[in-house]
């Protein structure tokens, strides 16, 4: 999955920007609670890297 697919699903979903890293930017879920780290800079997210994402952020 692109980082803009993922940015849009994140949108639908209320799952705001936090702040800039260098490598990464943080987002926080209010389905969770939690922070987590998306990798800024990489055009395909690896399959692995995108379960966890989805899983912090609760949409899996």
């Amino acid at each position: 999955m692109k980082q803009s697919e993922l940015l849009k699903l994140f949108s639908k979903n209320n799952i705001v920007f936090v702040q800039h890293g260098k490598r990464h930017d943080l987002y926080f879920s209010p389905i969770t609670g939690k922070k987590f780290p998306v990798p800024r800079h990489a055009k395909e997210i690896a399959i692995g890297t995108l379960k966890s994402i989805k899983k912090d952020a609760g949409l899996e």
